[in-house]
C-alpha cells in the first residue's frame, strides 16, 4: 500500500512538483495550504509522514511541529527557506524527525522521506534492553523509565539503540551516523548534539548531569554500561 504524505507548505507551485515528484514514486501525497488546515487533517485522517514548511501564513512552522508531536508520532520532514542552521537545530529541538533546506532536488526529498519511513517502520525482534531503571523496547520502539513511556522521535529511538547496543562504547558522531544505515545529517550544524540533548532531557534524571549518554570531549558519547537503579 502506498504511503500517505501530508505536506503543509502555501508554496503551490512547490507542492505541485513535489505532488507530481512523489506520485509518481508510488506515494500518496495530500496538500495543506496553512497550518489550520494541516493540522485538522490530522486529526480526521490517518498519515505516514509529514512534510512541514517552516513559514506558514498563518502559524510558525516551529511552534506547530511542537504541537504535532505533542499530540502524534507520525514523522516530520521539516522544510527551511532559509537553511539557517539555527532553523535547522530548533527543529530537530522541538520535534522534527529531519529537515531540508530550499531549494532542493526532489530526489534528494524522496530519499530523506524514504529514510525517516524506514526508521519507523524497521521491524525488530522482541527484544528489550535494561539497564537499572531504563527499558529500551526495540520491538515496540519504546523508551521506559521507571515504567513511564518516554516520548522520543524515531530518529532518536534510533539513535539511542545504536549507542545502548554499544555499551561501555565510545562513539564518535561520523561512526553513529554510518551505524546508522549511512542516514546523514548535516556535520556542520552538530544535528547528532542537538538529538543527544533531546534524548537526554527524556531519559535522564537530570539533563544537565547525565550518568546515561555520556559525552567524552573531543570524541563523542558513550551509553554508560553500569547505571544507578
Amino acid at each position: 500500500m502506498a504511503e500517505r504524505i501530508l505536506m503543509i507548505d502555501d508554496d503551490a507551485r512547490l507542492a505541485g512538483m513535489v505532488s507530481d515528484y512523489l506520485g509518481g514514486a508510488g506515494f500518496r501525497l495530500t496538500i495543506a495550504g496553512t497550518g489550520r488546515e494541516g493540522e485538522a487533517l490530522l486529526k480526521r485522517e490517518s498519515f505516514d509522514a509529514v512534510i512541514l514548511d517552516l513559514m506558514l501564513p498563518d502559524a510558525d512552522g516551529l511552534d506547530l511541529c511542537r504541537r504535532l508531536r505533542g499530540t502524534t508520532d507520525v514523522p516530520i520532514l521539516m522544510l527551511t527557506a532559509r537553511g539557517e542552521p539555527m532553523d535547522r537545530v530548533v527543529g530537530l529541538e522541538v520535534g522534527a524527525d529531519d529537515y531540508l533546506a530550499k531549494p532542493f532536488e526532489p530526489r534528494e526529498l524522496q530519499a530523506r522521506l524514504r529514510a525517516i519511513l524506514r526508521r519507523k517502520g524497521t521491524p525488530a525482534k522482541a527484544e528489550v534492553l535494561r539497564f537499572g531503571r531504563l527499558e529500551i523496547d526495540k520491538g515496540a520502539r519504546s523508551v521506559r523509565l521507571d515504567g513511564e513511556e518516554r516520548p522520543l522521535t524515531g530518529y532518536q529511538f534510533t539513535l539511542l539503540l545504536t549507542l545502548a547496543e554499544r555499551a561501555g562504547r565510545v562513539l564518535t558522531r561520523e561512526a553513529l551516523m554510518d551505524l546508522m544505515k549511512g542516514e546523514k545529517l548535516e556535520a556542520f550544524d552538530r544535528s547528532v548534539d542537538v538529538h543527544i540533548s533531546r534524548i537526554r532531557a527524556a531519559i535522564e534524571d537530570d539533563a544537565k548531569k547525565p550518568k546515561r549518554i555520556l559525552t567524552v570531549r573531543g570524541t563523542g558519547y558513550v551509553f554508560a554500561r553500569d547505571q544507578d537503579r
